[in-house]
């Protein structure tokens, strides 16, 4: 064989390696985005995807195991929906009542959703308020007084 063609057949060989270990590495690529509703009704057709579902906290449920780094708690829906979650894992920081919980994992057995990775949102108290009760006058008065005025 010519130099040139063992040269392009091992690029295409490392390309085609890269590509592969890019598609394995990253999971989440190929999940499945559902509600909570959606996936306690579509339970065992989302068995061997990799799912991604948000849902509320419920702080009584928490369980954390330190000596197996496991935690386990409960998330619900605005409808009322339940799930209860397994992760192998860190505990996150803000986890507590009323904390948005962005789960990526698989379910398994009936309302139970096994969780590789747990995530949070920051508590609503810490988002602005509302955009349409903004009123530029009073924040231009905040701007223009000097810091012994404020």
């Amino acid at each position: 064989m010519k130099k040139n063609t063992i040269i392009m057949l091992g690029g295409f060989i490392i390309a085609g390696a890269i590509v592969f270990l890019l598609m394995a590495a990253t999971p989440g690529s190929s999940g499945v985005e559902l509600t909570l509703k959606e996936l306690i009704a579509t339970q065992n057709q989302h068995k061997d995807d990799f799912v991604t579902v948000e849902g509320l906290l419920i702080e009584d449920s928490i369980k954390w195991n330190p000596d197996k780094i496991e935690l386990k708690f409960d998330v619900k829906d605005n409808d009322g929906n339940l799930m209860h979650v397994i992760h192998h894992g860190t505990k996150p920081d803000n986890f507590a009542e009323g904390v948005i919980t962005i789960l990526q994992g698989a379910p398994t057995e009936k309302d139970t959703f096994v969780a590789e990775t747990v995530k949070t949102r920051c508590p609503s108290k810490y988002e602005g308020k509302d955009i349409k009760d903004y009123d530029p006058a009073t924040h231009k008065d905040k701007l223009n007084k000097t810091p012994q005025e404020k």
